[in-house]
């Protein structure tokens, strides 16, 4: 058997890539953890129970990866196919080579594979069956349940599987290089992978940065998974956003100082964080309404959002200044995970500070809210937003600019800038109230020696005594990136944003063509592939995701991101 493929299906293996059951084809689970990567040995699965279980699954000879997606593994054998993919989020069937061996075990035990795992203490069962030919994978609550499961799919039409899990690549538009096309559909799986259904607490389809490890669903995350979306299926955008709004803290919580928070983040289970993360919702649902028309959804949403970015307003601004504070944590490896930018060297002084992202983002949203107001022809609710955002915006610049060094900084509560030049300090290009002289001594900074690098724009200035590898400590980040090509864009810079677009592409490309993945960030002097980035420390040598730290692997915003770079392109 050889499976009918569409052309430029993504087809670099590697170690770490995702391989699960999205959402957008039937219902997921995620309690059990029952979501794939690929582990180190050509075609090993982790699979991410509890107790992990490896399959070993080995093929003869020289073999030719066709197709490598989120949900569909196809491999060229010299005696025919390898072929994987998913019946149903707890079943994974496959058609195998004669010479082909495929085993189970749990991780820890790999010399004593088993036909079937029990893990007794979290209660669930993997089991393996055969037959000439074919090959199926389940869990279950027990053994008899997970066996019946892979029994029940031996027989499935596996290539009308493939056909159906590779739908959503075919409708892609093409930029008419077979190298672009083949990362945008790479983009379009990963995201398709990392969209989940309804369950629990969330009561719409929702997205999360990854299956492994993070599992959850995040606030801005989310936000930069939705303009992506747009381009593919505005309904399922829409679908993101809703369930991220669903989970506002209302006064039924029993928590009244928290009504309209938005927690960082949320899962099935109905648990929330007690921190907030950037706002972008509003901008998020604006260009949805934008991509979709719907402004039924618009008048549903503006409720909840001015909710949320009330709460921001009255509980992150302590020293009533019209700036706004993260939250700092104790962790010096994280002190503040509410800012998204977690071990930033902004934040090592372990000090509450008028922050120019927070300012700049909360002004930028409140704005986006106007917008949809107006859509909605609430003239006066659009002017009360506005006149928010003026107020941050007014303290914003005349604070937290430097007109020494042409940058935008943040401050401490005892009015002094703190000097790091962090790529948040771009983030007021977002700001259509931003001056023409600043936005050119911005653009000079951006091209300068302190973000100047290989692979541009670091999450600090290269010239920083604590620049890295490690994540905000220096590397670059697509998320950013892309926050600053739309600022440059506002004020007309469209040469410098392109430029930024081009590199941007480029580099997550380079990456995808030579280890198969869609980093979570990249090292921005590009010295080092993001298999060896640090994370929040040093490298512990053990296998991706049996212990190593370093830059996630297909990571959602990365793959949206990109895609919307693509495709806006």
């Amino acid at each position: 058997m050889m499976l009918a493929l569409p052309p430029n299906v993504p087809d670099v293996w590697g170690e770490g890539l995702l391989f699960g059951f999205s959402g957008l084809d039937g219902a997921t689970e995620t309690a059990g953890g029952f979501v794939a990567t690929f582990a180190e040995h050509p075609y090993d699965l982790l699979l991410h129970t509890p107790r992990k279980r490896l399959l070993r699954v080995r093929t003869r000879g020289s073999c030719t990866v066709r197709a490598a997606t989120g949900d569909v593994l196809a491999v060229a054998a010299p005696d025919g196919e390898l072929a994987l993919t998913w019946a149903a989020w707890h079943t994974l069937v496959g058609a195998v080579p004669p010479s082909a061996e495929v085993a189970l075990a749990f991780a820890d035990e790999q010399a004593r594979p088993s036909d079937a795992t029990v893990d007794a203490e979290h209660g669930d069962a993997v089991a393996l069956v055969r037959r000439p030919g074919r090959v199926a994978v389940a869990c279950g609550a027990d053994a008899e349940q997970a066996v019946a499961r892979a029994n029940a799919a031996l027989d499935a039409d596996i290539e009308a599987l493939v056909r159906e899990r590779l739908a959503y690549l075919r409708e892609l538009p093409s930029r008419g290089d077979p190298l672009s096309d083949r990362l945008l559909a790479k983009c379009v799986s990963v995201m398709k992978v990392n969209t989940l259904s309804p369950e629990g607490a969330i009561g719409h389809t929702w997205s999360t940065p990854d299956r492994v490890p993070h599992r959850h669903m995040w606030l801005w995350d989310s936000a930069f998974h939705s303009l992506a979306m747009n381009h593919v299926d505005p309904g399922v955008s829409r679908e993101i956003l809703h369930a991220v709004l669903d989970r506002a803290w209302t006064e039924a919580d029993g928590q009244p100082e928290r009504t309209g928070m938005i927690s960082h983040m949320m899962t099935v289970d109905g648990s929330r964080s007690p921190i907030t993360q950037p706002p972008l919702l509003a901008w998020a649902v604006l260009e949805n309404v934008r991509a979709s028309g719907d402004l039924a959804w618009a008048a549903e949403a503006v409720g909840a959002l001015g909710a949320y970015l009330g709460w921001d307003l009255e509980h992150r601004d302590r020293n009533g200044n019209h700036l706004l504070e993260w939250t700092i944590e104790g962790s010096p490896r994280c002190r503040s995970g509410e800012s998204g930018l977690d071990n930033s060297p902004r934040f090592d002084a372990a000090a509450t500070l008028d922050a120019v992202d927070f300012s700049a983002l909360v002004a930028h949203d409140a704005r986006c809210l106007a917008a949809l107001h107006r859509l909605l022809g609430s003239e006066a609710e659009a002017a009360g937003w506005d006149a928010r955002a003026a107020e941050v915006e007014a303290a914003l610049h005349a604070l937290l600019w430097s007109e020494a060094d042409g940058f935008y900084y943040d401050r401490t509560m005892d009015g002094e800038l703190t000097g790091v030049k962090a790529v948040t300090g771009f983030f007021p290009l977002l700001l259509a109230s931003l001056p023409p002289e600043r936005v050119e001594r911005l653009v000079a900074t951006l091209r300068s020696e302190h973000f100047h690098t290989a692979f541009p724009v670091p999450s600090v200035a290269a010239t920083d005594p604590e620049f890295s590898t490690d994540m905000w400590r220096g590397a670059t980040w697509a998320n950013t990136n892309y926050l600053v090509i739309r600022g440059l864009r506002l004020h007309g810079r469209h040469d410098e944003a392109a430029r930024l677009r081009d590199l941007t592409i480029a580099h997550v490309q380079k990456h995808y063509e030579q280890q198969g993945a869609l980093f979570e960030f990249y090292d921005a002097a590009d010295r080092v592939p993001p298999t060896r980035c640090h994370r929040k420390g040093p490298l512990d040598g053990k296998p991706y995701l049996l212990g190593k730290v370093n830059s996630i692997r297909d990571y959602h915003w990365t793959a949206a991101l990109t895609a919307c770079l693509l495709l806006e392109a």
